[in-house]
């Protein structure tokens, strides 16, 4: 029966991410944006037209602890598929890479201490908690300085901006930010329990995910391999993705974000649009693509499935300006130092302002640690939806901006002859 119960619970979480999609199209916003949001507010409208009584009947622990394994399932294919793709565009260079990550990475970390230091100097403990105040600061800073890669690349996707310099240049820098937010994370969580051996353990979960992605590609080269994917493409699919979620979640299970191992294994496919692996990958990105609101109702449940505290509108005020000044403005300064136009470097300042997804599994690490307080995790995930909303209205007014040839010097002219 409660089989039965899952497939009737993940019908109907479907229904409501294909009703946000449709209600987000309708506001000119992505369609992420509607999974989102309709997935976070499942959840609690029942709970809040219903009561608690008829929530736990119809989503008792029981689904929602298969729902979870579920919805991160998903995010792992989806990743597998974002991964591969990043290794078949064309290769932004590498000092726009690291222009682009310092900018967008260590701004918003200065500007998520001074948040923190504001919370601790201005606000009561209900909004601060009990956290030690090296857990804390870290934390904080974390989530004003985390980019989500998932959300982002759905939005460049459906921008058509995934084949260009732009977006290819945004989607690494991100994927390099996550990565080290995913360490600070850890070290967080670490300082917040008294003991660095987590940390340790997070070095060898990253060191085993590249080991299993060398060893998968080197898999995938032989003939053998080769002849399953041409003759039986879903039996191939079928391999790849279990293989992606066995390794992400040993990943997860050793202390670093299931993410990671994700990541590492959709590098590991061999590329080229002659690659017999790229419609299999694709194939699975679909499927991931279809389970992640899954994981948006799950984290919609956890977040907010509980009475929360209540926080002044001058915490919501600070978050979202230091939030979106932080990562608006590095982002432009390391696009800028990197050599990109101003244009080009504007479009990347608001990508990187896209949170989202990532947001929300960081926010929901702190809130289970207890590092974050629920009232804060609630202006938190506020700003974190503000910002990711405000990505495709910003990125259209951006359009509709004249871009300024660069000058034409007597040198240039010099050399054109």
């Amino acid at each position: 029966m409660s089989v039965v119960h899952l497939l009737a619970v993940l019908i109907s979480v479907l229904a409501a991410a294909h009703a946000g999609r449709v209600l987000a199209r309708r506001l000119r916003q992505p369609e992420v944006i509607g999974e989102i949001t309709a997935g976070l507010l499942a959840g609690p409208a029942v709970l809040a037209l219903f009561g608690r009584t008829t929530f736990d009947a119809v989503l008792p622990q029981a689904v929602l602890g298969d729902l979870k394994l579920v919805g991160e399932a998903g995010l792992i294919l989806f990743l597998v598929g974002l991964a591969h793709h990043l290794q078949t565009t064309a290769r932004p260079d590498r000092r726009a890479v690291a222009w682009v990550t310092a900018g967008a990475l260590l701004i918003p970390l200065l500007c998520g201490t001074v948040f923190a230091v504001w919370i601790i100097v201005f606000e009561d403990t209900s909004i601060r908690g009990q956290a030690s105040v090296p857990a804390f600061v870290l934390m904080v800073a974390i989530t004003l300085s985390i980019s989500a890669v998932p959300v982002m690349a759905r939005m460049i996707t459906e921008r058509r901006m995934h084949r260009s310099s732009t977006g290819s240049l945004t989607l690494t820098s991100a994927v390099v930010i996550d990565t080290v937010g995913w360490l600070l994370l850890t070290l967080a969580l670490c300082l917040s329990s008294g003991s660095l051996g987590g940390f340790g353990h997070s070095l060898l979960a990253l060191a085993l995910a590249v080991v299993c992605g060398l060893a998968i590609r080197a898999a995938m080269l032989t003939s053998a391999a080769q002849r399953l994917c041409e003759r039986t493409p879903r039996t191939a699919a079928v391999t790849l993705g279990v293989a992606a979620i066995g390794v992400a979640l040993s990943v997860e299970h050793l202390g670093m974000t299931a993410i990671v191992g994700a990541a590492v294994v959709g590098m590991a496919v061999p590329k080229g649009p002659t690659s017999p692996w790229t419609p299999v990958v694709a194939s699975v990105a679909r499927t991931g693509q279809a389970l992640v609101p899954v994981f948006f109702v799950v984290t919609g449940v956890t977040v907010f499935g509980e009475q929360r505290g209540s926080a002044g509108w001058q915490l919501f005020a600070v978050a979202i300006a230091l939030g979106m000044g932080g990562k608006m403005a590095g982002g432009y300064l390391g696009a800028r130092l990197g050599g990109q136009s101003a244009h080009s470097s504007r479009q990347i300042a608001v990508l990187m302002n896209t949170r989202g997804l990532t947001e929300l599994i960081v926010l929901q690490a702190g809130l289970t640690s207890g590092v974050l307080t629920p009232p804060l995790t609630l202006v938190l995930v506020v700003m974190a939806l503000l910002t990711t909303a405000m990505t495709e209205p910003l990125l259209r007014l951006l359009d509709r901006r004249p871009v300024v040839a660069a000058p034409v010097t007597l040198a240039s002219q010099a050399v054109a002859q």
